[in-house]
């Protein structure tokens, strides 16, 4: 043999050799990726899916990196750092957290040769984060070792959810290169049928699946409650019986004018169909800001998200305008207030469509979400008529919106309700806003101890009313963002005086996580407060090894809010009220650091956990939240899983925070 056809032969078998060496091996031991015990309260399993529906399948590559984002974040975030307030651009947070040429290719390997799959296709997301391609349901079972069923909400058959049964498998091999695979145990994308048509929500059931929408009432997520309509009195005489925005700048000594409002940014989050009324934010401006009758939020469309007047009422109209009522009139007229409204009124959305948003870098596809996955644009079931960029790639909700500063949620699920993998991927997202200098406030929920709907647990998961076990809230829990309790006025007291725990119509979410580690910042408060304060329970009611991720991390008054809904006034009482009134505080913090030339606060829980930032808080001592047949955790000096680490102090907070770089 020539050298030439030696060299030719030896370069083929150097070529197979490496291919082999980089597809996954044919005989690798296949292992438990995910698995549940349990279906979220409310889905029942109703039939096998059919075979050939078509799934939108793609897999979350792992993340490198990933495993340092919580030095990351103290690097940028804790006030001993020498890179405090240096925050991250967006192309910065997408390069250090791209999956690897070996994810990309090992997972693509697998699909190709364990899957059968033509490698046209599988795609790569533009951030090079996901694998796509539609399977139908056998080849898909067959990939991953499961089975897929159709799960129906409670009796409405036009609300179903594909999703396998228990568990699924991948090659062990495959493992270390994956972090999430959807569909399968998640509750929260849509597939594609074809050729089945698929349905309105009102329409006779068929294989089309429903977007999980966080908005709509009575599908598992916590909303405001209220005792009935009142007659309004704006004294501060009142603040017991009524809440109303001079009570709350008494309370949290919060006399501030904007003096930087064009650098400045702050945002409310709502999903449709929860939509404010016009008319009743001048109805409580009238009464409470006169000078900002007329004035509206800023709208960011988010997937078709608009202020629908379809369906109205304290179920639809007290969240959102509870919200911008009492953000609107805090942060003053000449601080715009953005409304980041997801979803149109149809397919909804959830809280993956809002960090696509945020993100770009978070999306399926380049340009926008991938239609199999979330809402699909135009809406087939006749919603939103979303216009697309050419060539189509998406729709627009795709790094569409600039985060702003600040940004407070109302809305919240219970940890039980998702899988650790989605929780732990979508809590990673919050870390990489926080990078990127965004404050992010979550509502703690409003059962104590027990999840949505005053649901706790038994021992294998599930969730029921009357289990025993206590049952915490998410994102809530994740320790990327700041977590925020519920206080109240105590009965016959004036706002001059102590307040405690929430206990009138609700209680403070409050407690410790299942999913998530202790983090670092937050060590020595909650160890302290496990070693003076150990809660009079045994072990298995909660997760007492004394290193999970312990919230809320701060509180507000969430107790007899004053709100205008549908042209009367409403006492409403929530966590929902609480992180809104945390939010302007917050704002009119990075107001004053920005006027001066300094950066946003972003992630203040390293900042808050600190002993100098601690004794800034107004400290709750007083009051419990109960739940799961218990009284729940007390609240005591210090941090405590109740009312976190205290009230804002405006007056106290800002000084200090002008003191930091």
């Amino acid at each position: 043999m020539s050298l030439a056809a030696r060299l030719t032969a030896s370069l083929a078998l150097l070529a197979l050799l490496l291919t082999v060496a980089s597809a996954p091996s044919a005989n690798s031991r296949t292992v438990v990726h995910e698995s549940r015990s349990h279906v979220p309260r409310g889905w029942n399993a109703v039939r096998r899916a059919d075979p050939g529906l078509v799934l939108p399948f793609r897999i979350g590559l792992a993340q490198p990196n990933i495993e340092n984002i919580e030095a990351f974040l103290l690097d940028v975030s804790h006030p001993s750092s020498p890179n405090y307030g240096k925050h991250w651009t967006p192309g910065r947070v997408a390069e250090t957290f791209r999956p690897s040429r070996e994810s990309v290719d090992t997972v693509n390997a697998w699909l190709v040769d364990a899957g059968g799959l033509d490698p046209a296709r599988v795609s790569l997301s533009a951030g090079g984060a996901w694998l796509q391609a539609n399977l139908t349901v056998e080849e898909a079972e067959r990939l991953l070792e499961t089975e897929y069923h159709v799960y129906q909400f409670e009796d409405d058959e036009a609300r179903t959810h594909v999703a396998c049964h228990e568990k699924y498998h991948i090659p062990e091999d495959i493992a270390r290169h994956v972090e999430i695979v959807t569909p399968t145990l998640h509750f929260d994308v849509k597939p594609k049928s074809k050729p089945i048509q698929l349905n309105k929500r009102d329409a006779p059931s068929g294989e089309g699946v429903n977007a999980h929408a966080v908005g709509q009432p009575g599908f598992g997520v916590s909303f405001p409650k209220t005792s009935g309509t009142i007659q309004a009195h704006p004294d501060l005489a009142y603040c017991d019986e009524q809440i109303v925005p001079d009570c709350l700048r008494v309370l949290y000594s919060f006399d501030y004018t904007p003096v930087a409002p064009e650098r400045n940014s702050i945002a409310i989050v709502e999903y449709t169909p929860q939509a404010y009324v016009a008319t009743d934010l001048d109805m409580f401006f009238a009464n409470y800001s006169p000078t900002q009758v007329g004035e509206r939020p800023v709208l960011n469309s988010i997937d078709g998200g608009f202020v629908q007047t379809n369906q109205t009422g304290f179920d639809y109209n007290g969240e959102s305008n509870l919200d911008l009522q009492y953000a609107m009139s805090l942060v003053g007229r000449t601080q715009p207030v953005q409304l980041y409204q997801a979803g149109d009124d149809v397919e909804g959305a959830s809280f993956g469509n809002l960090l696509d948003a945020l993100d770009a870098s978070y999306c399926y596809f380049e340009g926008g979400d991938n239609p199999e996955y979330d809402s699909i644009y135009p809406d087939p079931y006749g919603g939103y008529e979303g216009q697309y960029a050419f060539p189509r790639t998406g729709p627009e909700a795709c790094g569409t919106v600039t985060p702003a500063y600040v940004m407070s949620t109302s809305y919240s699920y219970n940890e039980a309700d998702l899988t650790p993998a989605y929780e732990e991927r979508q809590c990673a997202e919050y870390a990489k806003l926080g990078l990127m200098g965004m404050t992010v406030l979550y509502s703690s929920g409003d059962y104590g101890v027990a999840g949505n709907d005053g649901v706790c647990l038994y021992p294998n998961g599930t969730q029921a009313s009357g289990a025993p076990d206590f049952n915490p809230t998410f994102p809530g829990t994740c320790p990327y963002i700041t977590s925020v309790g519920a206080t109240q006025v105590n009965p016959n007291s004036t706002v001059y005086e102590p307040e405690s725990a929430c206990e009138q119509v609700i209680y403070s979410g409050g407690g410790f996580s299942n999913v998530f580690a202790m983090p670092s910042y937050q060590k020595t408060a909650v160890e302290s407060y496990l070693t003076n304060y150990p809660p009079p329970y045994a072990p298995a009611l909660y997760n007492s090894s004394g290193t999970s991720r312990g919230f809320p991390d701060i509180a507000a008054n969430g107790a007899n809010y004053v709100v205008a809904i549908n042209g009367e006034f409403y006492l409403v009482y929530g966590t929902s009220c609480s992180s809104p009134v945390s939010a302007t505080i917050l704002s009119a913090i990075n107001d004053a650091r920005l006027a001066v030339g300094k950066s946003s606060i972003g992630f203040i829980n390293p900042t808050i956990y600190t002993p100098t930032f601690m004794a800034a808080f107004n400290d709750i001592t007083t009051g419990s939240n109960p739940g799961c047949n218990t009284e729940g955790f007390y609240a005591e000096p210090g941090w405590d899983p109740v009312t976190g680490v205290g009230t804002p102090n405006f007056s106290k907070l800002v000084e200090l925070w002008l003191e930091l770089p």
